[in-house]
């Protein structure tokens, strides 16, 4: 059983804005969003394509530059922190799961999950072992020493899902994390990601389309052209499902 959400905030945004683009070519990704994602809860964000959404995880995650507003990730104002502290923070603190897995193609799967622990400092005996833990828990366990090009996609995003856990991050975004799983498999992945993030002192961001998940929502922001259009709350997570 997951833990309830506390009202500390894992993320918040506080009128962001970001533009792509010069002159007539300028694109409003995102409006003067506010945006809070509490600890304790999987946090869902829906809309459509090009509504914002990407956008909006990469300036959390700080890998994009914002123009306007602020952000702050467990209390921490990225605008505070030089590159490299913002490199090393979001190592130790985040952990990421790509729509297209992101794997290094010529390490075997058990090698690319222990990459976060590895630029951490554990040492590779206890990186390796917690990765194959982790790759075993997430129903591959016989595929250890597989290449991502010898997996199929369905596998290679359990692997991805290992990667992004492996480190224990405080904060786990994940986008599109069920694209390539049935039903079943996406079902368990996302009780995964409840029982190993969803606790007093960590948060989870998933974008999604899949609407089979929503359930598994505590609660569902609703974007649409670069804004928060509705949040809904737990009792509304299950009626959204389609």
């Amino acid at each position: 059983m997951s833990t309830p959400p506390s009202m500390d905030y894992a993320v918040k945004t506080t009128a962001l804005g970001k533009t792509y683009g010069k002159g007539d070519n300028v694109v409003q990704a995102l409006k003067a969003v506010d945006f809070e994602a509490r600890c304790g809860e999987l946090l869902m964000i829906v809309g459509p394509s090009g509504c914002g959404k990407t956008t909006l995880l990469s300036v959390i995650c700080g890998t994009l530059h914002y123009d306007t507003g602020s952000v702050s990730v467990f209390g921490q104002d990225l605008a505070r922190l030089s590159s490299g502290k913002l490199t090393a923070f979001r190592g130790k603190n985040v952990g990421f799961v790509f729509q297209q897995f992101n794997l290094i193609p010529t390490w075997t799967a058990l090698e690319n999950v222990t990459v976060p622990m590895l630029l951490n400092g554990s040492s590779r005996a206890s990186a390796e072992t917690a990765a194959s833990a982790l790759l075993k828990e997430v129903g591959i366990g016989d595929k250890l020493n597989a290449l991502p090009s010898e997996l199929s996609g369905g596998q290679q995003q359990r692997v991805a899902i290992a990667r992004a856990l492996v480190h224990e991050p405080r904060l786990l975004i994940c986008d599109e994390p069920t694209a390539a799983l049935d039903a079943a498999s996406g079902k368990k992945v996302l009780q995964l990601l409840k029982e190993r993030a969803c606790r007093p002192d960590r948060g989870v961001i998933v974008v999604t389309h899949d609407s089979r998940i929503f359930p598994f929502a505590d609660r569902i922001a609703e974007m649409e052209d670069g804004q928060i259009k509705a949040m809904h709350g737990p009792g509304e997570c299950q009626s959204l499902y389609v």
